[in-house]
């Protein structure tokens, strides 16, 4: 297995400069909290998620070594990373074909289809998705990408820190909701160089990467959560397994009442429509620490800590922070 390394991420920075959105962070008010917040309004990026990082970084990567087919690229994805895929393909000329749940969200399908790539829906959830994709490829000779599990993806997404770093230098800790783990991966690669915490969230109904703690190493699990469609990974990638081997990470579970409060916060104080996997990492703070044997639920940040948000994607129908009494 490949070890992501830190040089990974600064070529990573090198390959896709210019071709993506320097993230903005924003200084946040936690009302009546002992700690500085910053939110990294990744959200901006383009297709509107982190993850056309690491979709240009593994196209680009290919298309230096000539090993992008005249077949193109194709990916299975709860949405996000189809998304980056496709839009990444089209910027070059290649093509793209994205298999997703049936259960992804139209809004996500939509904007998939206005990067002019072909949609196939198969079954219910990633993992079938993800069989339909990899018998494609194995038939027509496309170039196999990866929501999560690939060092390219992975390094990729960790250029997100290094931009936080610069913009915030004495930053403490970061947090990141966790699906697969391509993100926190790479996060938590660039933040170990920089001596920053990575605090890695999941909901607790999907929970690949804690589950893989518990056993030492990846396992499958059920996903049942309101952020599923993001972070409904079944196995965490042993990338992500790997980086929590370090004392500067910490795991933790949030609920999904918790996510929701946390969604509609950011749009009530903020105007901030963002998709429940990104508002699962703000849960993490208000979320009751875990306490006596199960320590894993919510993070207490300490006094005076300096802590980064990760608002990770806005693929979202913003019609139920909308409506009145939601």
């Amino acid at each position: 297995m490949h070890t992501l390394a830190y040089a990974d991420v600064k070529t990573a920075a090198e390959r896709i400069g210019g071709h993506v959105r320097p993230v903005t962070v924003a200084p946040a008010d936690p009302a009546g909290e002992p700690y500085e917040l910053h939110l990294a309004l990744e959200l901006m990026q383009h297709t509107g998620s982190f993850k056309a990082r690491g979709a240009q970084n593994f196209l680009l990567a290919h298309r230096e070594v000539g090993t992008l087919p005249d077949a193109g690229v194709t990916i299975a994805s709860g949405g996000n990373a189809g998304l980056a895929c496709a839009w990444a393909a089209r910027r070059q000329g290649a093509r793209a074909t994205v298999f997703l749940p049936a259960t992804a969200p139209q809004v996500k399908v939509d904007k998939l289809r206005g990067y002019d790539a072909d949609v196939r829906l198969v079954g219910t959830e990633y993992a079938e998705a993800l069989a339909a994709c990899e018998a494609f490829a194995a038939e027509t000779g496309a170039l196999a990408s990866h929501a999560y599990d690939h060092p390219l993806i992975a390094a990729g997404a960790g250029t997100l820190l290094d931009e936080i770093h610069r913009l915030v230098p004495d930053l403490d800790t970061v947090v990141v909701a966790v699906g697969g783990g391509g993100l926190f991966a790479g996060v938590a690669t660039a933040a170990r160089h920089h001596g920053i915490r990575t605090v890695a969230v999941e909901p607790e109904n999907c929970r690949a990467l804690d589950a893989a703690l518990r056993a030492g190493h990846p396992v499958d699990v059920t996903v049942d959560s309101v952020a599923a469609d993001a972070l409904g990974a079944r196995r965490a990638t042993p990338l992500a397994v790997s980086a929590t081997q370090d004392a500067s990470v910490h795991s933790v579970l949030v609920a999904d009442t918790d996510i929701v409060r946390a969604r509609r916060a950011l749009w009530d104080d903020r105007r901030l429509a963002v998709e429940h996997a990104a508002a699962t990492a703000l849960a993490a703070l208000a979320a009751p620490a875990g306490d006596g044997a199960d320590r894993r639920t919510g993070y207490r940040p300490a006094p005076g800590e300096k802590i980064c948000v990760v608002l990770c994607g806005a693929n979202t129908d913003p019609t139920d922070l909308t409506t009145t009494g939601s």
